[in-house]
């Protein structure tokens, strides 16, 4: 990967076997050289998680002409890092997260780590996407996504995004969209998190389940709603998550 090909860094939270992964590296092959670092397993909710207390390793999984595919025992975000210090030869182009297997809208694009790769990205001020399918199953059909990825990457690495913006993309679980909306991350909660259970060895021990409930129902402006209504959710996400209001608000606290 010597020549000045527009180079694309790909990484994801299900791991480097990951379907969702897979698919995403032959959808965008035409793009440039692709250099993937990815974990070795999942990583799934380790958000922009970093390893400081272990060292990273990395293993070269598979090569081909304009394709290296590297797996690291570390998170996510260290996966960006080691790959922008250690494997590629210039600056990436763009950093693609994903596909991910499951949704990371409303309130899961803070514990994504599909979302922590598209943040690691921007705040290295490189053009990041995420893109994530609302099916959880190791064998998902990402194909319906193939177009829209497409469109998105090719315009992302033609255009750039503003200083400090990440894109989040979510695509509904169906064979056809309705088409897109460019909207804004949905107010919700997580419910019913935990569920206790009881060890024959004497001790309690507890499971991370969970319900959604999306707050704002009949808002339409927001990325669950798209989803729910068969359209692809795409939100600009910010890096800077100061409150601009609220700073005016607490400055009349008088402290």
């Amino acid at each position: 990967m010597k020549n000045k090909r527009p180079l694309i860094l790909i990484s994801n939270d299900d791991g480097y076997a990951a379907k969702g992964i897979n698919s995403l590296i032959e959808y965008v092959r035409g793009f440039g050289d692709i250099i993937v670092c990815a974990p070795e397993s999942a990583r799934s909710g380790f958000s922009c998680a970093f390893s400081c207390e272990k060292p990273l390793r990395l293993s070269l999984k598979r090569e081909e002409e304009h394709l290296q595919v590297w797996a690291c025992n570390g998170t996510p975000v260290d996966c960006v890092k080691i790959a922008i210090s250690q494997l590629c030869d210039r600056l990436p182009s763009i950093i693609i997260s994903g596909i991910n297997h499951g949704d990371n809208a409303s309130v899961n694009t803070h514990y994504s780590g599909t979302m922590g790769v598209a943040r690691e990205g921007c705040m290295k001020g490189i053009p990041s996407v995420a893109f994530s399918l609302c099916n959880y199953s190791a064998d998902a059909d990402f194909s319906a996504t193939k177009r829209m990825i497409k469109i998105i990457t090719g315009r992302v690495m033609e255009d750039g995004l503003p200083k400090n913006v990440c894109l989040n993309v979510n695509f509904p679980d169906c064979k056809t969209f309705m088409g897109t909306k460019v909207c804004r991350m949905c107010n919700g909660i997580w419910e019913n998190e935990l569920v206790k259970e009881h060890h024959p060895r004497g001790y309690d021990y507890y499971w991370m389940v969970g319900e959604f409930r999306d707050t704002e129902p009949d808002a339409t402006d927001t990325d669950e709603w798209a989803l729910a209504n068969g359209y692809v959710a795409i939100t600009p996400t910010n890096i800077d998550i100061t409150d601009y209001q609220a700073v005016e608000t607490i400055k009349g606290w008088g402290l």
